[in-house]
């Protein structure tokens, strides 16, 4: 309880310093790029302090000078520094408005050039989707909880169509990404922080170029199943 308490204070003085270089980063930088960046320094300094060690796997997998649209699972508020510590490829977050109404995080995203989905209103939603595509097709990638929220039980759930929709009308490849052990870490249900091993599992890219908005739920299928049989695999121990 005591490690907890540490590493949640650590990450409230580092969220706020960080947060605070980024807002004035980004009126510097206006791309995003040094705010990512910055981003990413933030969380290796929560993963310094925590009980965890990550292996990334599959980065050979990805070019980083080309934009995807990187998928992946959500099993905990581990996920977040994960992907931003050991991803190190230019994205901008496709999430939730509700993760931009925390004081100074949220501010600090949306001066990084991260992009607000309001799935409460048709027409902000539409909006969030179009915008991301355009800033796809000006080479910058995009990162997606496509279950919008995390997972209860560590398994997969079930999928929104927005990520889908942005994909078959960029034309971009998906990515899969899949984390794996962060739910023991720290699940949805518990503040309680335990060590932990987290493997970073990053799949080939998905072609969507045949696919349409009738035919999206195939696709989605798609991912959802690479997904799913990756966590079965690190279930079972099977590399």
């Amino acid at each position: 309880m005591l490690m907890t308490a540490a590493i949640i204070a650590w990450i409230v003085l580092v969220t706020i310093f960080f947060g605070l270089l980024t807002i004035f980063i980004s009126f510097v930088n206006r791309k995003g790029d040094l705010p990512h960046k910055i981003a990413g320094i933030w969380a290796r300094s929560i993963l310094a302090l925590s009980p965890i060690e990550v292996t990334v796997k599959g980065l050979s997998n990805i070019d980083p000078d080309k934009s995807y649209i990187y998928m992946s699972n959500h099993q905990s508020n581990y996920d977040i520094p994960i992907l931003l510590g050991h991803l190190p490829v230019q994205f901008r977050w496709l999430a939730k408005v509700e993760l931009f109404r925390i004081p100074l995080f949220g501010y600090a995203m949306k001066r990084a050039g991260y992009i607000c989905i309001d799935r409460s209103n048709q027409k902000a939603a539409f909006e969030s989707l179009k915008n991301a595509a355009g800033i796809i097709k000006n080479g910058v990638s995009v990162m997606i909880f496509p279950e919008g929220t995390r997972s209860m039980n560590g398994n997969i759930g079930s999928f929104k169509k927005g990520g889908f929709v942005l994909a078959v009308e960029s034309g971009v490849p998906i990515v899969p990404v899949i984390i794996h052990g962060t739910f023991s870490i720290m699940p949805k249900s518990r503040m309680l922080i335990k060590p932990g091993k987290v493997t970073l599992e990053i799949q080939k890219p998905i072609e969507t170029s045949g696919y349409t908005k009738e035919t999206k739920d195939g696709l989605m299928e798609k991912i959802r199943t690479i997904m799913r049989e990756s966590i079965d695999r690190g279930n079972k121990g099977i590399p």
